[in-house]
């Protein structure tokens, strides 16, 4: 008969006074996530914008790494500065400006149907990349006569996929007949399910779902460039000369902020402010599931708040 042996793991540091002088010492630069961990929509947590110049005092760079396509990085600039985080729009990595920087980058020459937001139009607009229009589409109500009415923009060798409050039925048999065509790229801004807000009952969905509804068509998977993927730090890197092994990502989410940190050699914090919450944390920890351990952080913090006091403490 054949056991299995398998190890539970360890709850993650909390980090507190006994290891924030080991803590500060093991990092550079600072990868922060925004939903759930600075902000939640146009309300900040707490006093993450403090704790954040308290870590930029102590010599520490702060970039702003984010999954969320629907802004650019100059209109994320701007959000920064209205809640009082210092920020300009080259520290910033919005997967949908990772999106265009990639396509510049592999000389991408033909037009992109986007299935997303604005932010990414505009960021291909500032790499001179053909796009489609962004925004709601009249519906149909036959799907069976859609080929009467609907005709394909000619030129399209890429669809992109990201956040769209118009999702629609119209927009999905766009991106999808674009893609029968096997030489045509299929892109996700990235997959994250849902939004982080807990001032609401209301359950709100991020662009994964969106993802999964060309990607259950097509039958074959995109190509991710948001977190956790490893495209968004080696664009990152490009711009910025970080040693994974000195950087810190700060972040709310298991499969995509502590995941990316993960796969891209980085340490890793969690803040139970976002997606992400203690029962989470201890469930993973006490699982049999090896998955589940290799998605636990190095540590973590029930508030970014939190590192206000211990900073304050080691600074003096």
């Amino acid at each position: 008969m054949l056991v299995a042996h398998c190890i539970m793991a360890q709850m993650p540091k909390l980090l507190d006074k006994s290891c924030i002088e080991e803590f500060l010492n093991s990092f550079d630069n600072v990868l922060t996530d925004c939903d759930g961990v600075l902000w939640r929509g146009d309300d900040i947590i707490g006093r993450s914008n403090e704790a954040l110049s308290l870590i930029r005092s102590l010599g520490k760079k702060i970039l702003y790494i984010t999954n969320n396509s629907t802004k650019t990085r100059e209109e994320y600039a701007k959000k920064c500065e209205s809640m009082n985080f210092v920020a300009d729009k080259e520290d910033i990595m919005s997967s949908a400006y990772a999106t265009a920087f990639y396509l510049n980058q592999q000389q991408f020459n033909k037009k992109v149907y986007i299935l997303g937001a604005s932010g990414i139009a505009l960021e291909l607009d500032e790499v001179g990349i053909a796009h489609t229009e962004v925004g709601p589409e009249h519906q149909i109500v036959d799907p069976l006569v859609i080929d009467r009415v609907m005709k394909l923009e000619p030129g399209v060798g890429a669809v992109v996929v990201g956040f769209d409050s118009h999702l629609s039925f119209p927009k999905i048999v766009r991106a999808t007949s674009h893609l029968k065509d096997p030489d045509c790229l299929f892109i996700a801004t990235n997959r994250d399910e849902w939004f982080p807000n807990t001032n609401t009952d209301l359950l709100i969905p991020s662009a994964g779902c969106m993802v999964s509804c060309v990607e259950v068509v097509v039958q074959r998977p995109p190509l991710v460039i948001g977190k956790p993927s490893k495209n968004m730090f080696s664009i990152l890197s490009e711009k910025h000369p970080l040693q994974a092994s000195r950087t810190l990502m700060i972040g709310d989410r298991f499969n995509t902020d502590i995941l990316f940190g993960k796969n891209c050699n980085l340490k890793t914090m969690l803040v139970l402010t976002g997606v992400t919450k203690m029962e989470d944390l201890e469930e993973y920890a006490s699982s049999l599931d090896e998955e589940k351990h290799n998605l636990l952080p190095d540590y973590y913090l029930p508030s970014l708040d939190d590192i206000i006091n211990l900073l304050k403490d080691f600074s003096s």
